[in-house]
């Protein structure tokens, strides 16, 4: 993530005494700076009760020892502990992530705490006049020093590669939503996932984390270990770089009895085939013991928002210029699926069929009117395709989009409250909702509507599903876990009523993260910025026979 610019405090460290008059007239000090000198030997624990502070001085005393405790001033951005007498620096004051300017000079420093190395935050670090190491020296004194510094300490702060940093997190709790089904049905489960392709795992936007654990061939490991642990039938990804999709990803999942299908974003078609290796995009996977491959689709927002712009420079301008993309699989449920889930075969009067969506939306909250729009554009979509599928399934039967069961994967960099989410639960969203930014869609937006633009629901947008999302009243605190921001981003919805959630994977144990000071992901232990998802949903089956020729009828 960009370092925001940094004003350090005051040198003048300006103040003012409170009168007797304020202090009676209920005023309030209001301070965030302080200043302890004279030749002090040692802190009083007191001080570390002052959490509100941002800038610390300590300079110009006799201190031989700082006290682990030093870490409970979370907010501190400026710590001075120039001129004094100290020989060694505590391993937590690593986690004082917030440290911007760190002032050691003139002490008795021979060795730095590899812990420092996870100040990622910190721009100005003193260091002038103790008897360190040369390496360390050496290392301090290039260009960009600081930066290099703190990088060796961090990626040497396990020791090594193989030596893990943390103890691995304890397996998640699985969550019974509903009991399992008596009735004829298939169960099957569904994982969503963003693997935080390679390109963008940089130390840029992930300094918390060492260069090591940020490499793809270190964490491709522990990404395919969490999607085999889930062994989901169903498996939903975002963020798959062509090259990973058809060297790792697809020949890996074969050999556990998975297909296939991938998009990457628009851009690949305009590069060269070198260049359109590392270009990311949606896949979706699917076990053929259990699926059989009917038809597959890509959604391409670009190009949909150039076709239905109807004169709208929004559109033209902050929409068309995204190139994110979705996916569609639209898969026959194999007999084995069924008659597993029930334990009596069967035979089908209708082939059963699920349709499963895939899209990654733009990332910027900045333009929260353009992930809304591709939502849109993405179950406008949908729709069109179960319409058409209808046709080769069940030919002749009239065109409704709840006529075939929809699974669709998302990560939205939308959380709850949003626009988006808004509009895939409630099934419309007015066009004047304030995720727009006032801005002029509302004639292009009725292209994406299920009413049409001669609908009967003036100035709302549908889509037509009755969508629930599998995850719901906070059973996942988080999806995206990084150090600047924790929320719920990814989202598993399926649709009422043939689809039915009957459980989930729980959240990663909070007390894990905080036991191991761990204050974002990717982590060593963690591979990616975003925790994965696992639904197991029941499909309820309209029309079918058992093979005794006891007819259930149609539902």
């Amino acid at each position: 993530m960009p370092k925001e610019k940094y004003d350090p405090p005051d040198p003048r460290k300006m103040h003012t005494i409170m009168s007797a008059e304020e202090a009676a007239n209920g005023k309030k000090s209001h301070w965030t700076e302080l200043e302890i000198s004279g030749r002090v030997r040692y802190l009083s624990s007191s001080l570390f009760s002052f959490t509100h502070l941002m800038a610390l001085h300590l300079g110009d005393n006799s201190l031989s020892h700082i006290p682990p405790d030093i870490a409970k001033l979370q907010n501190l951005v400026y710590l001075d502990l120039s001129s004094n007498k100290l020989r060694s620096l505590p391993a937590e004051l690593g986690n004082m992530v917030s440290l911007r300017e760190l002032h050691l000079n003139n002490n008795l420093l021979r060795v730095l705490p590899f812990e420092m190395g996870k100040l990622f935050q910190l721009q100005t670090l003193s260091l002038k006049g103790n008897p360190l190491a040369q390496d360390i020296l050496n290392l301090y004194q290039e260009p960009d020093g600081t930066r290099k510094l703190l990088n060796y300490l961090l990626d040497n702060l396990a020791g090594t590669a193989k030596r893990m940093p943390a103890e691995p997190p304890p397996p998640r709790s699985w969550i019974v939503l509903q009991e399992p089904p008596t009735q004829q049905s298939a169960v099957f489960t569904v994982m969503c996932y963003n693997v935080l392709c390679d390109k963008y795992a940089t130390r840029q936007l992930y300094g918390y984390c060492p260069t090591w654990a940020l490499n793809w061939e270190y964490r491709k490991k522990f990404i395919m270990q969490e999607i085999l642990s889930c062994n989901g039938d169903i498996v939903s990804l975002q963020e798959i770089e062509t090259e990973q999709f058809f060297n790792f990803f697809l020949d890996e999942l074969k050999q556990h009895g998975y297909e296939g299908f991938f998009s990457p974003k628009s851009r690949a078609r305009t590069m060269s085939e070198q260049e359109r290796k590392h270009v990311d995009g949606c896949a979706i996977f699917f076990k053929t013991d259990k699926f059989k491959l009917v038809s597959r689709h890509t959604v391409e927002f670009n190009q949909l928002a150039m076709q239905n712009s109807d004169g709208s420079e929004a559109m033209l301008n902050r929409v068309m210029t995204k190139d994110n993309i979705g996916v569609a699989v639209l898969l026959e449920l194999r007999k084995e699926l069924v008659e597993l889930s029930t334990g009596k075969p069967y035979r089908a009067l209708e082939k059963p069929v699920v349709l499963v969506a895939n899209a990654h939306m733009h990332w910027d909250p900045e333009y929260s009117d353009v992930k809304l729009v591709q939502t849109m554009m993405f179950l406008s979509e949908v729709k069109n395709i179960i319409e058409k599928a209808l046709q080769i399934v069940r030919p002749g039967t009239p065109a409704d989009v709840n006529s075939i069961p929809l699974v669709l994967c998302a990560d939205l960099n939308s959380l709850p409250d949003s626009g988006v989410v808004e509009y895939l639960t409630s099934g419309d969203v007015d066009t004047n909702h304030k995720d727009f930014k006032e801005l002029r869609y509302n004639k292009s937006l009725l292209n994406f509507s299920c009413n049409g633009k001669n609908g009967t629901t003036v100035g709302r947008i549908s889509h037509g599903f009755n969508l629930k999302s599998a995850y719901e009243s906070g059973l996942m605190p988080y999806t995206n876990y990084t150090y600047d921001f924790k929320g719920v981003i990814d989202y598993i919805f399926y649709s009422k009523p043939h689809l039915n959630v009957l459980g989930v994977l729980g959240p990663l144990d909070p007390h894990w993260l905080i036991d191991n000071s761990i204050t974002g992901c990717p982590h060593p232990q963690i591979p990616s910025d975003h925790f994965s998802l696992l639904a197991q949903l029941e499909l309820l089956i309209p029309c079918l026979q058992q093979v005794n020729g006891l007819s259930l009828g149609r539902r």
